[in-house]
C-alpha cells in the first residue's frame, strides 16, 4: 500500500507528481467531458446550434469564475492556516466560503436566467441564432450551485489531501455528463436542450457528492461544520483569488471579442473553428492548470510553516518540469491539429481546413501559458492577490485584447489566430519581472 502524501512533507520529483496527478487527471477530465457537449451537438444538432453553444458560452463561464476565485483563493489562505497549526479557525474558513457560494449561485441562477437573451443580443448572434442561445443558456444556469460548488471543491479536495477523491468525483461527474449527451442528444434528439440538461445533471454529481463527503465525519483534513462569520477572512479569499476570478472573466470577454472579430473575418465558420479551438486547449491548459492548482496547497503550507527550503525545492523542481511539459504538448497538438479538427468538422472541408491551420498556429503559445499559469497561481498560494491578479490580467486580457484588436489589421484570420501567441510571450517576461522582485520576501529561491 502506497504511503499517504502529506502537505509537510518534503516533495521529491515522484511525489511531487504524485500528489499532483489527480488534480491534472481531474483538469483534463473536466476538459474532455466538456469537449462532448460541442462533439454531439456539432455532429447532431449541426452547425448553428454549435456556432451558438460557442457564442454563449463565455457568458455562461462568467459566473462559474466566482466558484473558482473562492475555491483557489480560499484554499490557499485554508492550506496556509493549516500549516500555522490553527485547524479549527481552517475549518471555519472553508464553512463560511461554500455557505456563501451557495447564496451566490442561487442568485446567478435568477440573473443568468433573466439576462440570457440580452447577452445573446449583445453578443453579436444573428436572428437565426438567439433562440438556440437563450435555450442552452437557460438550462444551464439552473445548475448555478453545483456548478459553483463543483469548482470550489476541486481545490479544496487538494488541500483536504484527498486530491484522488476529487478525481474520482469529476469522473464520476463527467461518465454522466457524456453518458447523457448520449442519450439526451444522440438517441432522444433533445438538442441543445438536451446538452445543457446533461450538464446541469453532471454538476449535481461534481457539486452535491462533495457537499455530503464534507458534511460528514471524515478522515481529510477539513469538514463543513458551524461556522462564523469571519469578514477579514472573506475578504481574503476573495482577493487572493482575484487572479482566477479575473482570468476567468478575461477569458470570457476576449472570447467575446474573438468571436466578434471572426464574424467580421470569417463569419459563423470563423466562430465554429475557434470553438473548437476552444475545446482542445482546455485540455492542453488543464494540464498546465492542473498541475498549478494540485502544487498550491503545498507552496501555501510551507509557506505558513515558514520551511524555506522546502519551498526553494517546490519552486525549482516546478519549474523544471513545466518547461519539459510545455515543449511535449506544443509538439502533440501541433501533430494531432488535424485529428482534433476532424472530430469537431468532418463533414465542412473549409472548416476542417481553417481549423487545422488554426490549432497549428495556436499551439505555439503553450510553450509559454504553463510559465505564466504557474506565477499567477503561486502568488495567490503565498496570499499575495495583487501580483498573481497582475499576471492574470495582463495575460488574459490586457495583451490578448491589444493583439486581437491590432494583427488582423495586417494579417487577416490569421492574425487572430496569432494574437494568444504574443500575448503568452508578453505575458511570460510580466511573469518572470515578477518572480525576480520577490524572490527575496518570499525566500523561494
Amino acid at each position: 500500500m502506497k504511503d499517504i502524501i502529506k502537505l509537510s512533507d518534503h516533495f521529491t520529483y515522484r511525489r511531487l507528481i504524485r500528489f499532483t496527478l489527480p488534480s491534472i487527471a481531474m483538469m483534463i477530465f473536466t476538459s474532455i467531458y466538456g469537449v462532448v457537449d460541442g462533439i454531439f451537438v456539432s455532429n447532431y444538432v449541426g452547425e448553428t446550434s454549435f456556432a451558438s453553444l460557442n457564442l454563449i458560452m463565455p457568458y455562461i463561464m462568467i459566473f462559474s469564475a466566482i466558484g473558482l476565485m473562492f475555491g483557489t483563493g480560499g484554499s490557499a489562505l485554508v492550506a496556509m492556516t493549516l500549516g500555522m497549526g490553527d485547524h479549527d479557525k481552517a475549518n471555519d474558513i472553508f464553512s463560511l466560503i461554500i455557505y456563501t457560494l451557495m447564496g451566490i449561485g442561487a442568485v446567478f441562477t435568477v440573473l443568468g436566467i433573466i439576462l440570457a437573451k440580452p447577452a445573446a443580443v449583445l453578443l453579436g448572434a444573428d436572428e437565426k441564432m438567439i433562440p438556440y442561445c437563450v435555450e442552452y443558456a437557460r438550462v444551464c444556469f439552473l445548475g448555478s450551485v453545483p456548478f459553483t460548488l463543483q469548482y470550489a471543491f476541486q481545490s479544496f479536495f487538494i488541500t483536504a489531501q484527498k486530491p484522488k477523491l476529487g478525481l474520482y468525483v469529476t469522473v464520476a461527474a463527467g461518465m454522466t455528463n457524456m453518458l447523457l449527451d448520449w442519450l439526451l442528444v444522440g438517441v432522444l434528439r433533445m438538442g441543445l436542450t438536451g446538452a445543457a440538461a446533461a450538464t446541469v445533471l453532471s454538476m449535481l454529481v461534481g457539486g452535491v457528492i462533495p457537499l455530503f463527503y464534507f458534511f460528514r465525519p471524515n478522515s481529510s483534513l477539513l469538514r463543513l461544520g458551524k461556522t462564523r462569520f469571519l469578514g477579514k477572512e472573506l475578504f481574503k479569499a476573495a482577493t487572493n483569488g482575484a487572479s482566477e476570478f479575473m482570468s476567468n472573466i478575461s477569458m470570457s470577454i476576449v472570447n467575446m471579442l474573438y468571436n466578434s472579430r471572426l464574424m467580421k473575418y470569417a463569419g459563423q465558420s470563423g466562430v465554429s473553428a475557434y470553438g473548437i479551438i476552444m475545446y482542445t486547449n482546455f485540455i492542453f491548459i488543464g494540464i498546465f492548470f492542473g498541475y498549478a492548482m494540485g502544487v498550491a496547497p503545498i507552496v501555501g503550507y510551507h509557506y505558513g510553516a515558514k520551511n524555506d527550503r522546502e519551498l526553494q525545492n517546490v519552486f525549482k523542481r516546478s519549474l523544471k518540469m513545466i518547461s519539459i511539459a510545455a515543449v511535449i504538448i506544443t509538439m502533440i497538438s501541433v501533430m494531432s491539429a488535424r485529428i482534433f479538427a476532424v472530430i469537431f468538422a468532418s463533414g465542412n472541408s473549409k472548416l476542417l481546413e481553417m481549423t487545422t491551420m488554426a490549432i497549428r498556429i495556436y499551439s505555439v503559445s503553450y510553450l509559454f501559458a504553463g510559465f505564466n499559469l504557474f506565477g499567477s497561481t503561486f502568488f495567490t498560494a503565498l496570499n499575495n492577490g495583487g501580483v498573481s491578479a497582475l499576471i492574470s490580467f495582463l495575460r488574459a486580457l490586457l495583451f490578448q485584447v491589444l493583439f486581437v484588436l491590432l494583427l488582423p489589421a495586417f494579417l487577416g484570420i490569421t492574425g487572430i489566430w496569432l494574437s494568444i501567441v504574443c500575448a503568452e510571450i508578453c505575458a511570460v517576461v510580466v511573469t518572470a519581472i515578477c518572480l525576480v522582485h520577490n524572490r527575496k520576501r518570499y525566500r523561494y529561491v
